[in-house]
């Protein structure tokens, strides 16, 4: 298994979309702010979202790829057997998807006053406009559910590159909607980014049809029949999807307490420190991840157990080798980071100081997201979905607790410490159930890597606090303001990966064994 190399393309095709990602909320920054229109869109967006990530990605990545590489597998490599499952699938998955779509957008009011409460200290204006918006983005859903299920299948046969690459297409849609359609007030705007959700939906859809096409995996549409394996895979959907989208659960009922309780502009304050957290989570938990579980599939099925147990190894220390310091950094230098990328337009000092304190503290658990993707598969490709799924229950138990433990005396902060904590919390019991299974142990190499990672970390940290107080001699523009973070964020990275060098974390001959093709597990 070429895990690096892997993980490279999706995280190289992940980071441009972040970078994309990062030009959209600035823009948003500058045109929307962080006020109530803000508040609206982003919990509009938000719903959809939580679907996307329990029965869309989630699902699909964590319960029909093994499936479907096993169906391949017990075909001798034959795609036929594969390609008339995953139609069986659509058959089905097509009109309960879009009766479900639809009845969420009549039952719009309803829903949104089950999250916020009706904004209380708000009015019903902003209450109307959060309806407004979930109707206009609520599209999204069926169609990033089809793209998931095209993803799946594409994944499947190693073509990792044209799903990594579609939420591009998404941000693209929501950038020009901004530059080209922003209207005379935030309202006006974050109306024109509801809609170009939607919009973005149907770009991704149609580039991931067009990348089945030429990979000839073209699915015929068939009356819909409840087969066996369509019967186990939809068991295996709900609690792949409730454990897939722990941390979006968790996040939803912040948001919720957010609405609820706090300040106007505490949901954006929570959602752009969340943006960024998501960042590395999204170039390495998800990549590897996505990379890791057809590879295990494959291994478990052909009875290599060693061999599985030696790639979550290796995948568990490349996660934390990339994300300890991105944790980090994320924690150390918030201020900056926001300062630099957000602090413009509609964004105030007041929204960086908020939003930089909840980034510290999301920060705090971005390892623990990271291992859940990665330990995770370790359970779906023996085609166990239901464990994960107790697991995150679990998490989303104390992750409630601790909000309403913590909200009153930290305001927004305590719901960022409460949704790391119950990240931490569920990536341990993941750890422990397969420990305990004889289905994972943390291997000689990986143990002794763990301390000198922390060290590299605090040579970087050394690093970012003795060159913070000289980024304020770049001037307040834009430019200066991004080659100021850009330098300081680059001389800790640079730090890092000397440290990590002299450390001998890596050498230059494992990089070019990982990157060249054909590499064995050891």
């Amino acid at each position: 298994m070429n895990l690096l190399r892997a993980t490279a393309t999706i995280g190289g095709l992940t980071l441009i979309s972040r970078i994309a990602g990062f030009v959209r909320d600035m823009l948003q920054a500058r045109y929307v702010g962080a006020g109530m229109a803000a508040d609206a869109f982003l919990i509009a967006f938000r719903l959809p979202n939580l679907f996307r990530a329990l029965f869309a990605e989630g699902a699909f990545a964590s319960a029909f790829v093994p499936m479907f590489n096993r169906q391949v597998g017990a075909d001798g490599g034959d795609m036929t057997g594969a390609k008339r499952f995953a139609e069986d699938v659509l058959a089905v998955l097509l009109p309960v998807l879009a009766l479900f779509t639809v009845l969420m957008i009549i039952g719009a009011a309803p829903i949104v006053w089950a999250l916020t409460g009706g904004f209380p200290d708000a009015g019903a204006g902003k209450f109307a406009l959060t309806v407004d918006f979930t109707r206009l983005t609520f599209p999204y859903l069926l169609l990033i559910s089809l793209v998931s299920l095209m993803g799946g299948l594409l994944n499947s046969i190693g073509r990792f590159s044209v799903n990594a690459a579609a939420p591009i297409l998404l941000n693209v849609a929501l950038i020009a909607g901004m530059l080209l359609f922003h209207g005379p007030d935030d309202t006006a705007t974050a109306r024109v980014q509801a809609l170009c959700v939607t919009i973005g939906g149907i770009l991704q859809f149609i580039w991931l049809l067009w990348a089945c096409w030429r990979a000839d995996l073209r699915l015929r549409l068939r009356w819909p029949r409840l087969t066996d394996k369509v019967g186990t895979l939809m068991k295996l959907i709900v609690p792949a999807a409730l454990g897939a989208g722990a941390v979006q659960v968790n996040l939803l009922i912040s948001t919720a307490l957010a609405a609820r309780f706090l300040p106007e502009g505490a949901v954006s304050h929570l959602y752009y420190a969340d943006r960024l957290n998501q960042l590395p989570l999204g170039l390495i938990g998800i990549g590897v991840g996505t990379a890791l579980l057809p590879a295990l599939s494959r291994q478990l099925g052909a009875g290599q157990d060693v061999a599985a147990r030696h790639s979550q190894n290796r995948a568990i220390e490349l996660v934390l080798f990339l994300t300890l310091p991105a944790a980090a950094a994320l924690t150390v230098a918030a201020a900056p980071i926001i300062h630099g990328l957000l602090e413009y337009g509609a964004f105030r000092a007041a929204d960086t100081s908020a939003t930089a304190t909840a980034l510290a503290a999301f920060s705090l658990g971005l390892p623990a997201y990271v291992l859940i993707k990665v330990l995770t598969p370790g359970f779906h490709a023996r085609q166990d979905t239901q464990t994960p799924v107790r697991i995150a229950v679990g998490s989303m138990l104390v992750n409630l607790v601790g909000n309403l433990a913590l909200v009153w005396p930290l305001g927004h902060v305590g719901i960022a410490l409460s949704t790391a904590l119950a990240a931490w919390v569920n990536a341990g019991a993941l750890y422990v159930v397969l420990r305990r299974r004889g289905h994972f142990d943390a291997d000689t190499r990986l143990l002794r890597a763990l301390p000198r990672l922390g060290l590299a970390c605090a040579v970087m940290v050394g690093v970012l606090l003795l060159a913070m107080p000289a980024i304020g001699l770049f001037g307040g523009s834009v430019m200066a303001r991004i080659a100021g973070l850009a330098l300081l964020l680059g001389s800790a990275g640079i730090a890092y990966l000397l440290a990590a060098r002299a450390l001998r974390l890596f050498t230059i001959a494992d990089l070019k064994t990982q990157f060249s093709r054909g590499t064995k597990p050891s």
